[in-house]
């Protein structure tokens, strides 16, 4: 029997997409791994009618190949995909810190200030797990900052991935001061208004968090 709990408030495709995508973006399958409907439907104790469904989604969203007559299989997560997508989220979070300058106001400081205190906390104790949460919380500030629906939607549809590599660079502990440090720089940019900074300091940032991630994973 599998201890895996479903969530109430999503559907079963849902979740069983959530848990296969995970685990092929930890590499828990490897590249090229057949994953075999049987087999998953009956560690999760469900029928294969979900399975099928979160097969077709993964297969849609680049995770899975489909080889007609032979199954479907791990495609994994590459150098060039963490190449590509911290070369989006590079240009896509500029744009959120230049827009949020330009918009933001002393109450969205205040929370970005608190932030910034209880990752600083939570870093002096080393635990990974709430760093990770303050992390989100803050670009989350810088997101809703921007004032921009459609800058939103492009962000939150590579969360998944985003989340894989914050977890990846965040688990290790070393890493803890580094990264408040670069959020550090990027808070007090904003409150100087200073646009160039800002952009410059995010773009370190995610510069440093693409080498943690890559490193941690091994990835070729």
């Amino acid at each position: 029997m599998t201890d895996i709990k479903f969530s109430n408030t999503t559907s079963l495709t849902d979740d069983i997409v959530d848990i296969l995508r995970d685990r092929i973006l930890k590499g828990e399958y490897v590249i090229g791994e057949k994953i075999i409907e049987n087999q998953i439907a009956a560690e999760l104790c469900v029928s294969r009618t979900p399975i099928r469904d979160a097969f077709r989604q993964l297969e849609y969203e680049g995770l899975i190949d489909y080889i007609p007559h032979r199954g479907s299989f791990a495609k994994g997560f590459t150098r060039q995909d963490m190449e590509d997508i911290y070369s989006v989220r590079k240009a896509l979070e500029q744009l959120a810190v230049e827009w949020a300058i330009e918009r933001i106001d002393d109450a969205e400081i205040e929370k970005l200030q608190e932030q910034m205190e209880l990752m600083e906390f939570y870093t002096k104790r080393k635990d990974c797990e709430k760093v990770m949460d303050i992390n989100v919380a803050f670009h989350e500030i810088i997101y809703s900052a921007a004032r921009s629906r459609f800058l939103a939607q492009i962000l939150k549809s590579y969360q998944d991935y985003v989340q894989q590599a914050r977890r990846a660079t965040v688990s290790d502990e070393e890493n803890l001061p580094v990264i408040a440090a670069e959020h550090k720089d990027i808070l007090q940019a904003i409150m100087l208004k200073d646009v160039e900074e800002a952009r410059n300091r995010i773009g370190i940032h995610l510069d440093n968090s693409k080498n943690r991630a890559t490193i941690k994973w091994h990835i070729k």
